[in-house]
């Protein structure tokens, strides 16, 4: 009987396959863009723009995120990076640090019939959000800034996008 090799090298009708598993899996994600300009209410509720509902799903999770925004995941995405932050966790001080703050501050989040949803106290304190806020897409995710923020973050950002684009994107032909 022939022994199979461990070493398994795949066909190229399997790399093919992996290929098309791969795609198919990320045209299930969500791709936020743009920025937006929603209000909080006085009750800490914000209404999502309409191009992101359909795309964030009726279960969301918002998190502390960099730069003092917060962030606005849809559950799997929210679930994958959890765990992908998790398995390294156990032996790396850092990482565990970080998974105590981005999970300790994360929250469940359903919208209501107008498409708005509670940005809890805890969160909008983190973030500094009052009444006037900015809603960007990056990706997989959307980011919620205090408006004055997110104007001096890009303020400062800006000349930086020029002139890291070449060590950033080295390999993408526009």
């Amino acid at each position: 009987m022939p022994q199979e090799s461990a070493h398994h090298q795949p066909t190229a009708n399997e790399d093919a396959t992996n290929a098309a598993v791969s795609v198919g899996a990320m045209d299930s994600l969500p791709f936020l863009l743009g920025t937006y300009t929603p209000k909080i209410d006085a009750k800490g509720r914000m209404a999502l723009p309409a191009k992101f509902r359909s795309q964030l799903g009726a279960g969301m999770v918002m998190a502390r995120g960099q730069e003092r925004c917060v962030y606005l995941l849809p559950q799997s995405e929210f679930r994958r990076i959890a765990m992908q932050i998790q398995h390294t966790s156990m032996g790396n001080k850092a990482a565990r640090d970080y998974l105590r703050v981005f999970l300790s501050g994360a929250v469940d989040q359903e919208p209501d019939k107008q498409g708005r949803v509670l940005v809890p106290p805890m969160l909008r304190d983190y973030a500094r959000l009052e009444s006037d806020i900015v809603v960007i897409g990056v990706g997989t995710r959307a980011e919620i800034w205090n408006r004055q923020a997110w104007e001096q973050y890009l303020q400062e950002k800006e000349q930086g996008y020029s002139d890291i684009a070449d060590d950033v994107l080295p390999a993408v032909e526009f």
